[in-house]
């Protein structure tokens, strides 16, 4: 009996295989980018606020929180969100497993940072929606990677090595 492959199947599947894999990338690279910008964003911003004592914002905005100036918000902001946000790009770019677990605690800081930005300053701005947003990929970018969608199944962030 002689045994023969189905050559239509063998093309299909590693044809799914390649599209999974250009997925995989695709959204590994989002996840950098959106995480990239975060981190420049939060560092830039925490800096400008500090130099400027608040851009140019009303003390005002202040005045249902617990701070007399911007400067420990924008130590917080540079520090705790753009931090990080620094710390996941790190460990994405190096490819790192706990890159994930810090993707999404980054992401989860800038939510809570722009939640706790909204109920003391007002909300509103297009800045607070973007940066809410940022979070929220992130987040969603990291569950797809984990393989929680069934369009992209889990595998690990580096090849595993090759044995001779």
């Amino acid at each position: 009996m002689t045994h023969t492959v189905d050559r239509t199947n063998v093309e299909h599947r590693g044809r799914v295989h390649l599209r999974i894999g250009l997925l995989r990338s695709l959204v590994f690279w989002a996840l950098v980018v959106v995480t990239g910008f975060n981190a420049l964003s939060a560092l830039a911003g925490g800096i400008a606020v500090f130099v400027t004592d608040g851009l140019g914002m009303p003390m005002s905005f202040l005045a249902s929180g617990p701070f007399t100036s911007f400067t420990w918000p924008a130590v917080i902001l540079a520090v705790v969100v753009g931090g990080s946000q620094v710390l996941a790009g790190g460990l994405l770019l190096a490819r790192r497993e706990a890159s994930l677990l810090w993707t999404a605690v980054a992401g989860f800081v800038m939510l809570i940072w722009i939640f706790v930005e909204t109920i003391m300053i007002g909300g509103g701005s297009f800045l607070q929606v973007l940066y809410f947003a940022t979070g929220g990929v992130q987040i969603i970018l990291v569950l797809a990677l984990l393989g929680v969608v069934a369009w992209l199944p889990r595998q690990p962030l580096r090849a595993a090595p090759t044995v001779p």
